[in-house]
């Protein structure tokens, strides 16, 4: 009974009968639901926000660039035509059309085009978000809480209007049995109220100046469609989203295919105008590298991003591209190159010295891997957020990022405090002999000696050994010629190449002890650093802590990235977080590009612009749509 009052629309025509009506409206409502759940109980804070003035974005740091009444995003042609077909190609297979899980491999997709959250983001500024199924937000001036104000219009694609108890149901459900990360941040909830029909407000833990933005970008799923009891279940149901598109066709681990929605309710809104134009998205799935790169050639698929400079160089002088139609597109992109390294598992004996791990760094011979494999087209990382004014590379730390790490003293090497350190890109000879020496020396003082062709420890009479775990033949390629290397010292290395399920079973359970990994970064790194450096998502399964770090050090300044209210504060702890984790030598870092490379069909058009985040598919077009071919020119 309490349920069913509390879902009543007592008040469908309160915007009408103004202040008044709003008040007793959200009151009432609050009462009515803290019956039935005491995380609802009503507080003065309820009509108290009905009151507050509203706003139509939330920016992390400074003001949001877009005004209330902007039209659509820069990097976005708000005219382009809708229609045609897009078929991209995938790497693996999929078993799940539930993306919030921990079990399963999700689909590709679900998350851009089935599901969406409160606010979206503007990518043409480092981390903004703008109004979507919540048209109105309020925030509290300290961020400890932030009201939504749900857009009347929205819907589920089965036509259901999306009100306040789906928000709530949201949270709770990926709060108790979502992804670890959703798990970590919802949790720092302490209230959640059902103020209106359309207005929920959450009331969060102090000092992180980022956990509003992570509210608003909460998915939020149909209460009335989902089962808590079963959603912890991979299943290859449709789901049903609010978002552009439908699930169309399922062909279980082989290819997915999505339907523009005609009657999506959010169509025409300024954050969506110019984006979501193809009819109907395919993700077609292969087993290896090779075939999906036939599969471009023949035209089986309309899109790849390269990453592999060999290829890009040489390997696309095909019929396809001389008759145009297949081109080479590069995009400039404003984001940081974030970290793409070799990960070591820390959690495994054999790297649980430092020693061992720094000897390893040093015997990776950037200039002859970057010349023999990728034709020099690679520039070494030396930062967890390389290639923006985040990196601590080249830059002593400031007064203030000494102040933050003086208690952690121990746990930051002298040359990164002082910006000196430089990972070696060598000469590309091959010849790393100074290094070689170097690494030599770090074995020995972690007690290895060499017996016959191998080094083992002289204590324990361990060999130094270890196997790196593969998922292509562009990987499988690098850890062949770093093997190389290794041998020559005696270290023996097996490299295991796995099919894609397997391979991410693996990474769910720690079970490797090398791979490769690309943590990416944006210009305003947040939560996400939680889920992959933090010591409480060290041993939990399904993480992005790979290396396993655990460090005291690394957590509070974290702590200190969240808490950071001014830019200038902000800056100096993420470049104390990217000492920290340079000095503990978790990973072997890799290398970057300074441009983004596409190759694809010329029947797709991009816009004018690209944002900071480099290419968006869901702001192209397909050409056959366009009424105006001057622009394919």
């Amino acid at each position: 009974m309490v349920e069913s009052i509390s879902r009543l629309r007592l008040f469908a025509f309160g915007r009408s009968f103004g202040l008044g009506c709003a008040l007793l409206a959200a009151v009432l409502s609050g009462a009515v639901r803290a019956l039935a759940d005491p995380l609802a109980a009503p507080t003065a804070s309820a009509v108290q926000n009905v009151r507050s003035p509203t706003q139509h974005a939330i920016a992390m740091h400074g003001k949001p660039r877009h005004p209330a009444d902007f039209t659509a995003f820069d990097y976005v042609n708000p005219d382009a035509p809708k229609g045609g077909r897009i078929t991209i190609g995938v790497l693996g297979t999929y078993d799940s059309l539930n993306p919030l899980i921990v079990k399963g491999i999700p689909a590709a997709g679900l998350r851009d085009f089935v599901f969406e959250t409160l606010l979206t983001r503007g990518l043409d500024e480092p981390f903004t978000l703008y109004g979507l199924i919540a048209e109105r937000i309020e925030v509290a001036p300290d961020r400890s809480a932030i009201t939504f104000h749900l857009d009347p219009r929205a819907q589920f694609s089965d036509g259901h209007a999306i009100d306040a108890d789906d928000v709530v149901f949201s949270w709770k459900i990926l709060r108790d049995h979502g992804r670890p990360n959703h798990r970590s941040y919802y949790k720092k909830v302490t209230r959640a109220e059902r103020l209106t029909d359309r207005t929920v407000r959450f009331d969060l833990e102090p000092g992180d100046q980022e956990l509003p933005l992570i509210l608003g970008l909460m998915p939020v799923l149909p209460a009335h469609l989902i089962d808590e009891a079963s959603f912890q279940r991979t299943s290859l149901k449709p789901p049903v989203g609010s978002g552009p598109y439908t699930v169309a066709v399922v062909d279980a681990g082989r290819s997915l295919t999505y339907a523009r929605n005609p009657s999506w309710w959010g169509r025409d809104l300024p954050a969506n105008k110019g984006r979501f134009n193809f009819d109907e998205v395919r993700f077609d799935y292969y087993r290896d590298d090779a075939a999906m790169f036939e599969a471009l050639k023949s035209g089986s698929i309309d899109l790849r991003p390269e990453e592999d400079p060999a290829r890009w160089a040489e390997g696309y002088g095909v019929d396809a591209v001389r008759t145009g139609r297949l081109r080479k597109s590069e995009f400039s992109i404003g984001l940081p190159a974030g970290m793409t390294a070799l990960v070591f598992n820390t959690r495994r004996p054999v790297f649980a010295d430092p020693r061992i791990r720094r000897a390893l760094i040093s015997l990776f011979d950037f200039g002859f891997i970057n010349q023999s494999l990728y034709h020099g087209l690679y520039t070494r990382t030396q930062s967890y957020f390389e290639r923006s004014e985040l990196s601590s590379a080249g830059r002593p730390a400031d007064a203030r990022e000494t102040a933050l790490l003086a208690p952690f003293a121990a746990d930051v090497r002298p040359e990164f405090m002082a910006g000196a350190h430089a990972f070696p890109t060598g000469d590309g000879t091959g010849r790393n002999r100074e290094n070689q020496r170097m690494a030599f020396e770090l074995l020995r003082e972690a007690g290895y000696a060499m017996q016959g062709d191998g080094l083992v420890h002289t204590e324990t009479g361990t060999p130094l050994e270890f196997e790196i775990l593969a998922a292509s033949a562009a990987q499988e390629r690098l850890f062949l010629v770093f093997a190389r290397d290794l041998q020559k010292l005696g270290i023996k290395t097996r490299i295991r190449v796995v099919d894609s399920a397997q391979y991410q079973s693996r990474l769910k359970t720690y079970d490797y002890d090398m791979i490769q990994w690309r943590w990416p970064s944006s210009l305003s790194p947040g939560n996400e650093q939680l889920f992959r450096f933090s010591s409480e998502v060290a041993s939990r399964e399904g993480s992005f802590n790979f290396a396993g770090v655990a460090s005291p050090a690394v957590d509070a300044m974290i702590r200190e990235m969240l808490a950071a209210k001014e830019a200038d504060a902000f800056v100096s702890a993420v470049r104390a977080l990217d000492r920290l984790l340079l000095s503990g030598d978790y990973v072997i870092p890799l290398f970057h590009l300074e441009k983004q490379w596409v190759a694809h069909s010329a029947d797709l058009v991009p816009p004018a612009r690209t944002s900071l985040f480099g290419y968006q598919i869901d702001t192209w077009w397909h050409a056959s749509a366009s009424s105006n071919k001057a622009e394919l020119k």
